[in-house]
């Protein structure tokens, strides 16, 4: 069955989370008391008890990203002592974990399950002296508090700021669209307000054809929520502490404790080499930029002018503006088309239902085979005022089957912060978005399609976290292929669809300035990876990412820019000495679109091994053995490099 989505009753609700948690330490107990103990009548009830925490506070963790108030914030932050106690009392409970080294499983999931446990409870300090044990349940509270006070500080800043735009000159060339989002009457005349949330960011940064103000936004930007610095250095230090109270040397050897890659010195090779291929095209292409800025009579080309000048310069090169393709990619229609292409690709179908949602705009629509509903996934896809930036997937409910045989389906939620739609105005999308919707997707049926029977590995559960961008980004790149926009690309007013020699463009514009786009993501990776190799502290965080600045660049940063202080993937998220997954998973995922889809055509027997093989199997055994069964190989490093054109054929 379902769950209901319902609005939390926020004053009671940390009490209520606490009797929740009470009852299931007690029904936990009692199953310790058991005298017979086995996979079926220990292991499954507990995983129950998880699911029990999850279907109640996640509506709650939802709510405070995409609905964000005070009552959420302090139902929240009065809720995250009592889960982290929780968890950190189980996780190091000696009695469990004997029962789980005495428990074997019937299958491969099973197995797999014990084996996770087992490693998990290992990494809680289970093993470990009271006292430690006790410190390390002290720095699991302080990191949770300290990764919502990050969110929270980056979330308030970005609403605080406004540039409000006088002079229509200084709004000349920007998108129609994008200027009735921000157009304003004050004191009787017409002003223009530019905001940090992405949308209106990047409309101005992209079109805006005052330097001036384009470095005043920039500079808001990259400086927003200064006092994250204290609360970055914090966490850094109580990772360290973390790291070596369990035995490791430093956080990274941690966080690759529960990952694919091996070590550090294979995830810092793998980048470095992803890194030099990119050198050896990266001089080409800001060199273009360099030249088209010169003509502006801008003799050193800065950060606040890049986006600016790529949007000139695919317009001049590849005849292409994005902003072009936003008449043809109305959001309702390109989230249908999603849909049906999901459908056709895998052998389903999706049905729209009318259920309780958190606001008038989110959709809502049941998953089916064979006319039973199977999954649920929610929408939210539109930018508002105290909705987190960014895009993400939320899992709710997992699919499982209960001690007593029953089947429990599975629910997420896709949100995303495209452009609002108004009476006047619809949502239109850029193709990047259309990208994201694809990326976001992707996760959400890993979890969706899961027909594992244990909870603890199903769906995106258990999934190490390197490899769980596969899906999402396999799925996205099926967003540039003709045939596909051809399904859903329509002109939101005259119903023409997407023009051939657009939709080559789309395609050709994927890789454009592809080396600057990777050396971006590397240097984002490095920092974050070397940041969690030692301790750094202050000013070292910044002379560490000025270090890779320098050799990473291709046009450097001003020095007032402090990306760190915004970088929530890190330290909002759970990515720490983990955002190389990107690239480390875009690996297998640009190999498996290679191999399901060639020269324009689905090769249907190996997206149905996809579904059968990666998608329905969750972690129920590793990704790399996961995906010798599906292709009888390991991925193709090369994948990558051919996927952006980055080869030396390229």
């Amino acid at each position: 069955m379902f769950a209901s989505f319902e609005t939390p009753d926020y004053e009671r609700f940390a009490d209520e989370l606490k009797r929740l948690l009470e009852e299931n330490e007690a029904a936990i107990g009692e199953l310790l008391k058991s005298p017979e103990k086995s996979y079926g009548n220990f292991v499954r009830p507990y995983m129950e008890t998880f699911e029990k925490v999850d279907l109640f506070f996640t509506p709650l963790s939802h709510l405070n990203s995409v609905e964000n108030s005070e009552k959420t914030q302090k139902a929240y932050e009065a809720s995250l002592p009592l889960l982290s106690h929780y968890h950190t009392r189980l996780s190091q409970n000696r009695e469990l974990f004997e029962v789980f080294s005495q428990i074997t499983g019937e299958d491969t999931a099973q197995k797999e399950v014990v084996r996770l446990e087992l490693r998990d409870f290992r990494l809680s300090g289970v093993d470990l002296p009271e006292k430690e044990k006790k410190r390390l349940e002290e720095i699991d509270l302080k990191l949770s508090e300290l990764s919502n006070r990050f969110s929270q500080n980056l979330l308030d800043a970005t609403n605080a700021y406004e540039l409000i735009v006088e002079d229509p000159k200084d709004v000349e060339g920007i998108p129609e669209s994008d200027l009735e989002l921000a157009r304003e009457e004050r004191d009787g005349k017409t002003v223009w307000r530019f905001t940090l949330q992405i949308p209106s960011y990047m409309a101005y940064m992209s079109y805006g054809p005052n330097r001036a103000l384009r470095e005043e936004l920039y500079r808001a930007y990259v400086t927003r929520a200064p006092q994250n610095a204290e609360v970055i250095d914090e966490i850094l230090r109580l990772r360290d502490e973390k790291a070596k109270i369990l035995g490791f040397d430093h956080f990274s050897e941690l966080s690759l404790a529960t990952k694919m890659a091996p070590d550090d010195d294979a995830v810092v090779g793998f980048l470095e080499e992803l890194a030099e291929a990119s050198l050896e095209h990266v001089d080409n292409e800001v060199e273009k930029l360099r030249e088209m800025a010169k003509e502006d009579g801008i003799e050193e080309l800065q950060s606040y002018d890049v986006a600016y000048y790529s949007e000139k310069l695919k317009r001049a090169e590849l005849d292409f503006d994005d902003e072009t393709t936003r008449p043809y990619f109305e959001q309702d229609r390109v989230l249908q088309g999603l849909l049906d292409f999901v459908a056709e690709l895998f052998g389903i179908s999706f049905v729209e239902t009318k259920v309780p949602v958190w606001n008038e705009k989110v959709r809502v629509f049941d998953l089916q085979e064979d006319g039973e509903s199977f999954a649920r996934i929610y929408f939210d896809l539109e930018a508002r005022k105290n909705k987190r930036g960014g895009a993400w997937m939320n899992d709710w409910q997992t699919h499982h089957e209960d001690e007593k045989g029953r089947e429990h389906p599975a629910s997420a939620f896709v949100v995303c912060n495209f452009p609002p739609s108004t009476k006047e105005v619809p949502s239109l999308l850029r193709h990047d978005d259309v990208v994201t919707l694809f990326h976001e997707m992707g996760h959400a049926i890993h979890h969706l399609f899961s027909r594992v029977k244990e909870r603890f590995v199903s769906g995106i559960h258990g999934v190490a976290w390197d490899v769980v961008e596969f899906p999402s980004q396999f799925l996205e790149n099926f967003a540039y292929e003709k045939d596909v926009l051809d399904r859903f690309a329509r002109h939101h007013e005259t119903g023409e669809p997407l023009p051939a020699d657009l939709a080559e463009k789309i395609k050709r514009s994927k890789n454009f300035l592809a080396a600057m786009g990777m050396l971006r993501q590397i240097e984002f990776a490095l920092f974050d990876f070397k940041l969690h190799q030692r301790l750094y502290q202050g000013e070292e965080v910044q002379k560490l990412l000025d270090s890779l600045r320098e050799r990473l660049s291709p046009v450097k940063p001003p020095s007032y820019n402090r990306f760190q202080w915004g970088f929530a993937h890190i330290f909002g998220g759970g990515y720490a000495a983990g955002y190389y997954s990107y690239k480390w998973a875009e690996v297998l995922s640009a190999d498996a679109f290679f191999a399901c889809y060639e020269r324009g055509r689905i090769e249907k027997e190996m997206t149905d091994g996809y579904r059968r093989h990666i998608l329905e199997k969750g972690a129920s055994e590793p990704m790399d053995r996961l995906y010798r069964a599906w292709l009888g190989r390991d991925p193709d490093p090369k994948a990558l490099l051919r996927l952006y054109g980055l080869t030396e054929a390229s």
